[in-house]
Formats: C-alpha cells, structure tokens, sequence
C-alpha cells in the first residue's frame, strides 16, 4: 500500500515567529503551474494585483477587479499545497467602509480558499484592519510605495527619500501593526526608513525595494525571471526566460515552416489489424 503524505500548510502564526527570525520568502504567483512549481520553496505566495500589469497588459492595477482576483486566488490555491496564500483587495474594495471591506474578504476567504488578504494603506485603513481581524480573517498590511495611490503620488515613486517623510510613514507601520496585521510589506521605501521601521514594529516586514534588514523579502516572480524587459532597480534576475522563450518560439516555427515538425517521434500511427 502507498503511504499518503499530508503536507501541511503554513500558518498565520508561522508566518509571525519569523521575526527578528529566519527571513520570510515571500513570492507573486498568479497561476496553478507556477504554484506547483514555487510551492516547495517558499514560505508565502501572493496573489497580487500586479497581475493586472503582468498577465493582462494594463497600465497600472486601478483596473483590476475583485472577480480576477478571486479567478487567480482559486488557481493558485490548486496547485499549492504548503505556502500560505494571500490574495491582493483591489482597488474600490475595501476604501469606503470597514463593512464593505469585510464583505468583499469575505467572499475572496470564501471562494478561493486562500488564508489571507492584503490591503494597501497605513493609518487610513486600521479601522477596516482590526474589524477584519477581530472577524477571523487575517491581514497583511502594505505601505510605503503603494501602487493603488500612484495617482496620488504622481508615479510609481519611491518613498522617504527625506527625512520629513519619515514621521508619516512611521506612523503607518505603527498602526498596522497595533491594528492586528500579521505582516506588513514595506514597497519601495528608503533602506535607512526600512531598517528602522522593521526594528520599531512587532510584526514581520516583507520587503520590496526596501532593506536586506526587513524580515522578508518579496519579488514578483516574472521580474525575477527575466520575463520584464524594463525592470525596477530593486529586482535582481535570477534567470533569462524571456530570450529563452523566444528563441524556443523561433525554433518552433522554423520547425513548422520547414516540416520538420511534427516528426515520426510525434504523430500516432495506425494499429495493426487483428
């Protein structure tokens, strides 16, 4: 008989005993395939709305909605069984109110299956934090460099380059952290405000263009493997997928032009009669 191995996922409470711990690795995941293929090796996978720019070709994540959230949540949660999953609120789900905020987690816990959602925000969006949590669904908090504000801030800028941009940013952490948020992560943020928020809060930060001190780290993992031909400065490539897969096209439809594909190797032959 063959033994069946119940792999356990990891835990909110895992996933907090990291800090001042051993780093949290943290990567976007957005596909069943590439979640069988992560889930080993990591401790968390995040459904991001940056899926809205990676797989769907959009200019920003303002246009992504709770419906393609939940569509890649689902996927995701298929083909993972260790990681813990958190999946992205987009924008217009959880602003207006800590109720409505609930309501849409609500059906993301309820539909995906995933254990966590993340909301970008500090002190503007405690209140929605706490009433989450003290309803039983965990929250990870993102500050700094938030991309549903860029029209706010003008861009995708880095934030805390000053020291007067400090105090505010501080106060952010501080109030995800008292509002319940299990993990925190800190996007293009000043290394210096990095390293002194991650020593200051009592919950695990993830950094993203941030500082080597934060107790995790987080890449989206098609930057990661070359498949983004302009980068951010904060991504290290630790592949070259993206001239790998061309050239694999290329060959591909040599191949068809010249007949060469399908060869004897790939087509079914007939059966021999009786």
């Amino acid at each position: 008989m063959s033994a069946v191995v119940n792999v356990k996922r990891v835990t909110v409470p895992e996933i907090r005993a990291h800090k001042n711990a051993k780093p949290v690795v943290c990567l976007t995941c957005y596909h069943a395939h590439t979640a069988r293929l992560l889930d080993e090796h990591v401790d968390l996978m995040l459904v991001g709305d940056s899926l809205g720019m990676v797989m769907h070709g959009m200019e920003n994540t303002l246009g992504v909605t709770l419906e393609m959230m939940i569509a890649h949540g689902k996927a995701v949660m298929r083909g993972s069984k260790h990681a813990l999953v958190v999946v992205d609120m987009p924008f217009g789900t959880y602003e207006e109110s800590p109720q409505i905020a609930f309501r849409n987690a609500a059906r993301v816990i309820q539909e995906t299956g995933c254990t966590a959602v993340k909301m970008e925000g500090g002190a503007r969006i405690a209140e929605s934090i706490q009433y989450l949590t003290q309803r039983g669904i965990p929250v990870m908090g993102h500050i700094g460099l938030t991309p549903q504000m860029i029209q706010i801030f003008g861009g995708f800028k880095t934030q805390g380059r000053t020291e007067a941009e400090w105090p505010a940013i501080e106060a952010d952490a501080r109030a995800v952290a008292e509002a319940g948020a299990f993990s925190v992560v800190l996007e293009g943020m000043a290394e210096p405000l990095a390293t002194k928020i991650t020593r200051e809060i009592s919950i695990p930060t993830i950094g993203i263009g941030a500082s080597a001190e934060c107790d995790g780290q987080i890449l989206v993992l098609e930057d990661m493997l070359g498949l983004n031909p302009s980068p951010p400065k904060f991504v290290r490539e630790y592949a070259a997928l993206g001239g790998d897969i061309e050239a694999a096209v290329k060959a591909y439809a040599a191949d068809v032009r010249s007949r060469t594909f399908p060869g004897a190797e790939n087509i079914y032959s007939m059966k021999k009669a009786g």
